[in-house]
């Protein structure tokens, strides 16, 4: 995954670190799953989760309606999704129902969509 510099960088890194579709991001917060995993914020919900939120949200804006803190959320989704995937159980058989994928997830990625 590639640095990124400028809003035309970070917005292209954020279309490839999230492979997930607000939709799936919605639904899949709304899981077990996904509220088993992630640090907690202070308010009983992940930070994980509220950074999916928050990835929901600018998944549905528009590239031209995009603020200086949703940028400053793409850069920090880019630093998590890159540090996260490479500590990952790459080779792992239960990869699919593993905390690390179900993290990552949180954050609008699935490493599983990666593999086809």
């Amino acid at each position: 995954m590639a640095a990124a510099s400028n809003s035309d960088d970070i917005y292209t890194t954020f279309k490839e670190d999230v492979n997930m579709t607000a939709s799936e991001i919605e639904k899949w917060l709304k899981t077990d799953e996904s509220k088993s995993v992630g640090q907690d914020s202070g308010d009983g919900t992940s930070i994980g989760r509220h950074s999916g939120e928050r990835i929901v949200d600018i998944l549905h804006k528009k590239k031209a309606d995009l603020t200086p803190d949703d940028e400053a959320h793409m850069h920090k989704v880019h630093s998590y999704v890159s540090r996260h995937s490479a500590q990952g159980p790459h080779d792992a058989a239960d990869i699919e129902t593993s905390r690390w994928r179900y993290s990552l997830m949180n954050w609008g990625h699935d490493p599983l969509k990666d593999k086809k």
